[in-house]
């Protein structure tokens, strides 16, 4: 009886850690999944920084390696705030995948408009109307921010991003995971792409 217990409990463990991983596990990806170079890039959505980096790098990339089987892109969550964490949960809230880049773009493009203030209230409303752009529905939306799973998720994430990337600023990027410290602009950043081709 007792080795039956202990079974039991094995395979319930086994269970949990294959729920958890496949919980922690959802990465925003765009490209082939079998590309021979995979950027990742961990960014907090109300980080200006970010904002410049998607703005001055992704669309570029996108036109010369991702669309092209290349280059596999990989956004990860690394909010500094609850404003980012809530933008993330929005990001995540039931939008089809090949839509969900397009809706990073823009709440990276109109950050100045929703990142601003200590008004939470007002922060979510701001990102919400972004949402309704996407034909995203207000009480889905308002769904998913008190989602406690889609928080943790999100959290998660950073932390086990913080364990093994050591983040300490946003963005950071890795190029196959090796860090990419040269200039934000495209003609340096594809010529870091191009030696890994």
């Amino acid at each position: 009886m007792k080795e039956i217990v202990k079974i039991f409990y094995k395979t319930l463990f086994l269970i949990l850690v294959i729920f958890s991983v496949n919980v922690y596990g959802k990465i925003l990806s765009n490209g082939d999944k079998n590309a021979k170079v995979t950027v990742k890039v961990f960014s907090s959505l109300t980080c200006p920084a970010c904002a410049n980096f998607h703005s001055e790098i992704y669309y570029d990339l996108k036109k010369d390696f991702i669309d092209a089987g290349l280059v596999k892109f990989e956004h990860h969550p690394f909010p500094l705030d609850l404003a980012a964490l809530n933008a993330e949960i929005i990001l995540r809230c039931g939008i089809i995948d090949e839509k969900k880049f397009e809706l990073l773009g823009t709440i990276y493009k109109k950050q100045n408009s929703w990142a601003v203030g200590s008004d939470i209230n007002i922060i979510n409303e701001s990102i919400k109307k972004i949402g309704t752009e996407f034909n995203m529905k207000e009480e889905k939306m308002n769904s998913c921010l008190k989602n406690d799973k889609s928080q943790d998720e999100i959290l998660n994430q950073r932390i086990e991003a913080q364990k093994k990337y050591k983040i300490q600023s946003t963005p950071t990027i890795f190029i196959n995971e090796k860090k990419y410290s040269g200039k934000v602009n495209y003609k340096q950043f594809k010529k870091a792409i191009e030696k890994n081709l």
